[in-house]
């Protein structure tokens, strides 16, 4: 698990967990695995988002900002920081909440929270929603008995006590062993899935024991909520994502990792058999992402500054066969702690910051693609050795990628049926000939795809 430093102290806890492909499929519930993950959008940008774009566009799902009353400030972390469990943080209160869901919803678009139940907050003052608190005196919610015994901060990930029974970076950690933790927090996801939530990411699931989410997870009035744990692999560690296989689905960091290394520095062709060829967990139970907020801050994947090796490595990762995708969508930062623009209300996409990369068109098509193409095995594998390569899906789609430095023109084999589609990376017609063979020229960093059901662009 990578370490972090004060600033990032909301951050909070990247977590690959690990499952088994005997465990519920690693996606949320429909058969639209894509989620756009609409980092500190408050909740009305992201309904108008909702209706706008991701319904259209085939999102499955969107993941939210961490609902909670939060300690002020303007910071990005301090949304990881809760002091209650009313719905009172700088993105919105419960009103905004419950219309956001309902309208997502009336977009076919389902909802995940970013849930912070490993811990409180690193100080004392007076909250988002007026809650006045101390570092282990939450009135009404927590006192001293309620945190672990241990408050110094964690130093070593070889010593699994010392992981999930002392203090991310100074943060008022939980026991999620007593009781009446388990049941506060159980109450609060409660009152989520009371508003219509579809699903939970849960922050920081190495620094708890597994034994303690399945006891929280059993006391919920939907317990086989989709569920999406925070477990970042680290070799060696005291703590394994493969443990939290039991309780829900798994965020494999490995695999966002890895693409950065791919795209950056070596062949596309080695993508042959990305997965569990990698020693990946298994595809049905992971889920993956190019970055999020915090690698996408910290440097250990790719991000929006990385331009065309960004894009491609998100029609990549939406055109392959592996996990369910997210797609995380920010705002531009110099600073590390830069909070959102606007407090988080988004006005419009590429404006005052906002990037909305899941708005891309590069990476927008390639949610449809995904649909199309699901269940569907990876056909008609070809590779120049380098930075080329091309597949198809069974008979339902095909994708080239160019990540030469020139352009490159041939004709791949297919098994598309014989027609002309449209190529959603380019928006123009390409024909297919009775072979199922496809010629195109694609240029320096740009992509090709086409899929049944999209004739006409």
């Amino acid at each position: 698990m990578a370490r972090r430093t004060l600033a990032g102290v909301a951050a909070l806890a990247v977590a690959s967990v690990v499952m088994t492909p005997t465990v519920a499929q690693a996606a949320p519930p429909g058969n639209k695995d894509v989620t756009a993950v609409l980092f500190e959008w408050n909740f009305n940008s992201v309904a108008r988002e909702c209706t706008n774009t991701l319904g259209p566009a085939g999102y499955g799902s969107v993941q939210v900002s961490p609902p909670a009353e939060h300690i002020q400030g303007s910071q990005w972390w301090t949304s990881y920081q809760p002091v209650s469990y009313k719905i009172a943080g700088r993105l919105g209160d419960r009103t905004a909440f419950r219309n956001m869901v309902n309208t997502c919803h009336a977009a076919g678009v389902k909802v995940v929270a970013d849930a912070v139940i490993n811990h409180m907050s690193a100080g004392s003052g007076t909250g988002t929603g007026g809650s006045s608190y101390t570092k282990y005196n939450y009135p009404g919610l927590y006192s001293a008995p309620d945190f672990d015994d241990c408050t110094s901060q964690i130093t070593d990930y070889r010593n699994r006590g010392n992981v999930q029974n002392c203090e991310l970076v100074g943060l008022a950690d939980l026991d999620t062993g007593e009781n009446y933790v388990r049941g506060a927090i159980a109450g609060y996801l409660n009152d989520l899935l009371s508003l219509g939530v579809d699903g939970f990411r849960i922050d920081a699931a190495k620094h708890m024991p597994a034994a303690d989410l399945a006891n929280i997870k059993s006391r919920l009035t939907n317990p086989g909520v989709y569920w999406k744990q925070e477990a970042i692999y680290g070799a060696g560690e005291a703590v394994q994502p493969s443990e939290y296989t039991g309780t829900g689905d798994v965020q494999e960091f490995r695999y966002a990792y890895d693409l950065k290394r791919v795209f950056n520095n070596e062949n596309l062709a080695y993508l042959k058999n990305y997965g569990e060829g990698w020693g990946y967990m298994n595809s049905g139970v992971s889920g993956v992402f190019v970055d999020n907020h915090d690698t996408e801050r910290n440097g250990s994947t790719l991000s929006y500054k990385d331009n065309a090796n960004y894009t491609l490595a998100n029609v990549f990762m939406l055109a392959w066969p592996y996990g369910s995708p997210d797609i995380n969508s920010g705002y531009e930062f110099s600073d590390h702690d830069a909070g959102p623009p606007g407090g988080g209300q988004v006005n419009a996409c590429w404006q005052n910051g906002w990037k909305c990369q899941h708005a891309w068109p590069e990476i927008k098509s390639m949610v449809a693609f995904r649909n199309a193409t699901r269940g569907q095995a990876v056909t008609n594998w070809w590779d120049n050795g380098n930075d080329a390569i091309a597949f198809g899906r069974g008979n339902k789609g095909f994708v080239a990628i160019n990540h030469e430095s020139g352009s490159l023109t041939r004709t791949y084999q297919t098994s598309l049926p014989a027609g002309t589609y449209c190529d959603v990376q380019n928006n123009t017609p390409v024909t297919v000939n009775g072979s199922g063979q496809l010629t195109a020229t694609l240029g320096s960093n740009t992509a090709l795809a086409v899929y049944a059901g999209k004739s006409s662009c």
